[in-house]
């Protein structure tokens, strides 16, 4: 349940409000935006740095095995990147998407 209440305070804000405002809305540029887009940025590359510590001592965020948890943080971090994260310096986070899209049933999240 941490994990969950975690995702929707610290995880989801910050990641789903500029995948809407850089994607959708093509306001990655705008000056009306870029002090909204940096504080995001700030905030969700903390909770990026979160997830990769916990990944750096276990290979899934609970009990060590694939949970409801993984699910719901896969969603937004599986598309860091459309909202302008770069995971490349997170080594763990992506080993942990690889895990969770190598498992039996795994659908892919299309737009």
């Amino acid at each position: 349940m941490q994990w969950l209440f975690w995702e929707q305070f610290s995880h989801e804000p910050n990641f789903s409000s500029l995948r809407f405002w850089i994607t959708l809305l093509d306001k990655g540029d705008d000056p009306q935006y870029l002090d909204k887009i940096n504080e995001r940025q700030i905030k969700g590359y903390e909770a990026l740095n979160v997830m990769e510590d916990h990944l750096n001592k276990e290979d899934w965020l609970v009990a060590n095995r694939f949970t409801i948890a993984d699910i719901a943080l896969y969603a937004y971090t599986h598309c860091a990147e459309e909202a302008g994260y770069s995971i490349d310096s997170f080594p763990k986070i992506k080993s942990w998407l690889r895990r969770i899209e190598n498992m039996p049933g795994y659908v892919p999240i299309d737009d």
